[in-house]
């Protein structure tokens, strides 16, 4: 199996193009602005059932994750979620880091590293998060 078209465990084969998609789309749903725009990039990034658990967050479904990502968009405004290097991936799995940026300047109070499961259509069905760098610690 080549690194570029890893199998599912369902044994569907995904392309390397499919997981940057899915990263694409992962930060898109982060970054959105407003509740209407970020319940629409959710849907598109995450299953119906999807879930995202890191230290400081543990929800599932839509409507739990869209929650969360704008309960982190209110503590850090004017910031958004890059990625760092690049995704790498296989068999429905991919890894990444990511930093959190302030637009105004440039700097980074947060940065982290982040695993996610595919589903065979492409959108997330779990994220762990990592924190490697927290504001005040």
């Amino acid at each position: 199996m080549s690194a570029t078209t890893p199998a599912t465990s369902a044994g569907a084969e995904l392309s390397a193009a499919v997981y940057e998609t899915a990263v694409e789309r992962y930060f898109a749903a982060w970054n959105a602005s407003g509740a209407e725009a970020r319940a629409g990039a959710v849907a598109a990034a995450w299953t119906e059932d999807g879930s995202y658990l890191d230290p400081l967050m543990d929800v599932r479904g839509h409507e739990g994750v869209a929650a969360g990502l704008g309960a982190a968009a209110e503590q850090f405004p004017g910031c958004e979620f890059r990625l760092r290097g690049t995704v790498d991936g296989h068999h429905g799995i991919a890894r990444f880091g990511w930093d959190l940026v302030v637009v105004a300047d440039g700097s980074s109070p947060a940065a982290g590293f982040d695993v996610i499961t595919l589903a065979d259509d492409g959108r997330i069905t779990s994220v762990l998060g990592f924190l490697d760098r927290v504001p005040g610690a």
